[in-house]
């Protein structure tokens, strides 16, 4: 590690040094490539959203697709939804897909296109799957009562939030990758000794087979209650040291430690049940109907208007979601330091996540607090450092807290 030039009274770290101008260029240099693409699909993505919710033209494309199959009022919604669905996907593809050169230039992509493509069908199936039956709830709430359609779709939302929170390593995670339990050997205990210190209890420790998609390094802990565990990808326990991944699951065992998954599900459930009712009062707006070419909210032409008004309450709600994700992360990488007391491996295994993942280590401001879901890893590590000094722990490392495989 290179040497860092400390301030002693603030405890804040010059860390220039820690990584080389090389390292960050390359970092840099992938952002800049891949920051059009990304951006630009979530904008195309959005602006097509806009288009047919808030013109007649998503009116006309429901009326259309009903027709193809009887012209039914359900016919109407499911197929609405569908095309919504499939042309939002469709738009956004070749956005996609040129993020995916951008990666594999920087030998982070080790799927090869028709992997890729499979990927991008499943998710299509599985969105159709989640979207089409909770249109047609939806609609028959509208139907029983076009302007309080939105009490009991904000609880039901809310509900909903909460059942795929527990769900999602069970439903939803298998699909796109593959799970096998980790092999008994001191890597595992200790990861199982950790989280028993820790006072957290998991039900077992997976590994995903990231690999197959990405040289990208990575661990969580998902699930709640009994359907939790500890998952690090195949490539992290094959590229870090023991101690780093150790490290990594710490922090990740830091959110289970403050109840950040159950927060945020709780908040996200809250965050459903109040987006429902913005929409139930923006649905009973007159000249929004008249714009999209719909009668009112019972009226299955209403569905672009609905999906285009949640798709920009999501994209305005974005940058304070990144502001709140950044403060929990940061609480996160403390506990991880609290619990191991061990800033140097810490250090080192942000450093291995930033040069694997290739991270801009510094990126723009503007763009960290639009975008960013975690702290930027030379605040992370200038973070660690501060701790180490106002902790007191001169070797970074405290007596019989540092056991473990590395």
């Amino acid at each position: 590690m290179d040497s860092t030039t400390t301030d002693d009274a603030t405890g804040a770290t010059d860390s220039a040094d820690d990584f080389t101008p090389a390292e960050r260029a390359r970092g840099r240099a992938l952002r800049r490539a891949q920051l059009p693409w990304a951006l630009g699909g979530r904008l195309t993505g959005l602006a097509l959203t806009l288009l047919l919710g808030l013109t007649p033209a998503g009116a006309g494309l429901v009326t259309a697709v009903g027709g193809w199959f009887g012209g039914s009022r359900t016919a109407e919604v499911l197929a609405g939804a569908a095309a919504l669905v499939v042309l939002g996907q469709a738009v956004q593809l070749p956005f996609g897909a040129g993020v995916r050169v951008v990666r594999a230039r920087y030998g982070l992509v080790t799927q090869g296109w028709a992997g890729w493509a499979a990927d991008a069908l499943r998710g299509l199936a599985l969105t159709l799957v989640l979207v089409l039956p909770l249109a047609l709830g939806l609609f028959a709430l509208t139907a029983w009562s076009p302007d309080r359609w939105w009490l009991p779709a904000a609880g039901a939302a809310a509900l909903l939030t909460v059942a795929l929170s527990f769900l999602h390593p069970l439903l939803i995670e298998p699909v796109f990758n593959r799970f096998t339990p980790m092999p008994d050997g001191p890597l595992r205990t200790a990861l199982l000794e950790l989280a028993e210190r820790d006072g957290v209890r998991v039900r077992d420790v997976l590994v995903a087979d990231a690999s197959r998609r990405t040289t990208a390094l990575n661990a969580y802990v998902s699930g709640l209650g009994a359907t939790r565990r500890i998952v690090a990808y195949d490539t992290l326990l094959s590229t870090a040291e023991p101690r780093e991944v150790e490290l990594v699951i710490a922090h990740e065992l830091g959110h289970v430690k403050h109840r950040d998954v159950l927060t945020g599900t709780v908040l996200g459930a809250a965050g459903a049940a109040v987006a429902v009712c913005m929409l139930g009062l923006l649905s009973t707006w007159r000249p929004l109907l008249h714009a999209a070419g719909a009668a009112d909210a019972a009226d299955p032409r209403a569905l672009p208007l609905l999906a285009a008004c949640a798709a920009l309450l999501g994209s305005l709600s974005g940058p304070a979601q990144c502001v709140v994700s950044r403060r929990i992360e940061a609480r996160a990488d403390r506990h991880a330091l609290e619990l191991t007391s061990d800033a140097e491996q810490f250090i080192a295994m942000q450093r291995r996540l930033a040069l694997a993942n290739v991270s801009d280590v510094d990126p723009p401001q503007v763009l960290e607090l639009l975008f960013a879901t975690h702290p930027s890893a030379t605040r992370r590590i200038a973070a660690a450092r501060a701790w180490k000094t106002t902790s007191g722990t001169a070797d970074g490392t405290a007596d019989g807290a540092a056991s473990g495989t590395g």
